[in-house]
Formats: C-alpha cells, sequence, structure tokens
C-alpha cells in the first residue's frame, strides 16, 4: 500500500511538474508581455514621424494630438499647422498638431521662426533615432516566439496578450475587427510582427477594439514595408506603428474621420493623413 501510495505521489508530482513546464513555455511568449517595456525615447511624444520624406495632411478634420517631426525640410511638411507656424495649408487642407512640428530648416514660410531651425532638426533626428531602435528591439531577432493564428489575417479574432508573427509576411485586419483581450491586467501588451505589409480595412473600415483592461499604449506594430489604415475611411486603429516605410490613413476626398489611439512612425518614407485624428497615448 505505501509503495502505490508512493508512485502514486510520485506520478502526481511529474504531471505538476509538466503542468508547471508547460506553463512556463508558454509564459516565455505571453507572460513577460505583461511586463514589456518597449523604449521609444523622444518618439514617445510624437503622433507621427516621416522619415526624411515628410507629412501631408489633406482635409479639414485632422487633428494629431501630440507632436510630429521629420528630418526632411519644412516644405516637406504640407497641411498641417501648430501655436504659431503653419506649414503650407490651403482652404481644403488644415491640419491642427496640438504639440509642436519639428524639421529641418528653412523655417515654414507662415511662421514665427521657432522651428524650421538647427534645434528642431536635432529634436527630429533624435526622436527618428529612437524611433530606429525601438523598431529593431521589436523584430523577432530580438523578440522571438510570434505565432500566427490567423493565417495572416486577424480580422475576427480576438488575442490575449502575447507575440504575433505574420508566416507569410503580412498581417490584415479585413472583413471584422480585430479585439485584444487584456484579461483584466492594464499592463497586457501586444507585439504584431509582419516583414511586409499591414493592411486595415478594405471595402469598409476596420478597427481594433480593446477589452478587459487593454491599453492602446502596449500596443506595438513592426511593419517591415508599409501601413494602409482604413482606405475607405473611418475606424479606429490603436497602437505605436513603426513602419519601414510609410503610413497611409483613408484617401483623399474622404471626409468620414480616421481615428489612430497611438503613434504613426515611418522611418523612411512619409506619412500621410486624411482626415485623421490621431491621440497619442
Amino acid at each position: 500500500m505505501k509503495k502505490l501510495l508512493s508512485v502514486s505521489v510520485a506520478a502526481i508530482f511529474a504531471v505538476i511538474v509538466l503542468i508547471v513546464a508547460g506553463c512556463g513555455s508558454w509564459n516565455k511568449t505571453t507572460g513577460p508581455l505583461s511586463r514589456i517595456n518597449v523604449n521609444l525615447g523622444t518618439a514617445s511624444t510624437m503622433g507621427g514621424i516621416g522619415g526624411g520624406a515628410g507629412m501631408t495632411n489633406q482635409g479639414v478634420n485632422t487633428v494629431v494630438n501630440g507632436d510630429i517631426a521629420t528630418t526632411g525640410a519644412s516644405t516637406l511638411v504640407t497641411g498641417f499647422h501648430d501655436t504659431g507656424n503653419v506649414y503650407t495649408e490651403t482652404g481644403s487642407n488644415i491640419g491642427h498638431v496640438t504639440g509642436k512640428i519639428y524639421t529641418a530648416p528653412p523655417p515654414p514660410s507662415g511662421g514665427d521662426g521657432s522651428e524650421g531651425t538647427a534645434s528642431t532638426f536635432a529634436v527630429a533626428a533624435q526622436a527618428l533615432a529612437d524611433a530606429q531602435t525601438a523598431y529593431d528591439s521589436l523584430m523577432p531577432a530580438s523578440m522571438p516566439g510570434g505565432i500566427d493564428p490567423g493565417a495572416g489575417q486577424l480580422g475576427g479574432l480576438t488575442l490575449a496578450p502575447g507575440i504575433y508573427k505574420a508566416a507569410g509576411g503580412t498581417f490584415l485586419i479585413t472583413g471584422s475587427d480585430l479585439t485584444l483581450d487584456g484579461k483584466g491586467d492594464p499592463n497586457a501588451a501586444w507585439v504584431f510582427q509582419m516583414a511586409s505589409s499591414l493592411t486595415v480595412g478594405d471595402t469598409s473600415p476596420r478597427s481594433v477594439l480593446l477589452i478587459n483592461g487593454a491599453q492602446a499604449k502596449n500596443v506595438y506594430w513592426q511593419v517591415g514595408s508599409a501601413a494602409t489604415i482604413n482606405g475607405a475611411a473611418g475606424g479606429t486603429m490603436v497602437g505605436t506603428i513603426i513602419a519601414y516605410s510609410g503610413v497611409t490613413f483613408s484617401t483623399a476626398g474622404l471626409t468620414t474621420i480616421t481615428t489612430l489611439n497611438g503613434r504613426a512612425l515611418g522611418l523612411n518614407a512619409s506619412v500621410t493623413l486624411v482626415n485623421t485624428v490621431i491621440n497619442v497615448p
């Protein structure tokens, strides 16, 4: 009897060890993401960075609640203004930046001389460098273990915190919305890695929905080429998008507001907004 009891206890202990080991393996993908801290550096205040290619706004409903930047000249920023400086706005292209606009010289023609200087260029250059560092830290080489539960299609899924890597290189959110479930943890985080493009929406806008404590500040998109967000206008995207190329929102001529609760950081190409509201977390 004692021998049988000993065997039973041993068996139970072995099962517990396996369960714990399995949880440890799962936590390699999901556990640390409740404590992840992607260092955006000075890029953290930026609603948009257009690499060295600038930023463009079309429409009169665009608002960036944060800063924007480019290492290009001020002439590459069009359709925006902040307090004291206007960047090539027309009657049909007016975008309000609540923070500051950082570019290389010359100062914008409609300005107070405080922007488009060596100082604002230095801020833009540092923000771009910090965005590049964050991009590198989000890549699979730095953050392995990503899975692709929808074979590239994120629409219609409800995802727990974790690392998600597009096996085919591209992520889509089309047909249905994507839901991110924080499981009651306000620090829960999601990292989406794609070697190629990110497309949100098709003939209809799509959104990323946050439930059970999920927060936009803890969502990251590492995009190997370009991101296209709701070309049909409308919808709400969330998270910090860092694209190797650029980021485009909506389509010229469409007036429905497209929202990003996050950041659009293009490392090597421009960011284009069309009646877009960006809220920096």
